[in-house]
């Protein structure tokens, strides 16, 4: 039955976009603004 209900609810559902960008953010990668941020970029701590 709920095979059947995420059969059905596939229709609608709308695609990921930026699934490219998905293993950066796995890895950690800081962003800002939607641009990566370099380690040269960040001020110092």
């Amino acid at each position: 039955m709920v095979c059947k209900m995420g059969l059905c609810a596939e229709d609608s559902w709308r695609k990921l976009r930026g699934f490219r960008h998905l293993a950066k953010v796995i890895e950690g990668v800081k962003s800002k603004d939607g641009s990566e941020v370099n380690k040269d970029d960040m001020p110092a701590a």
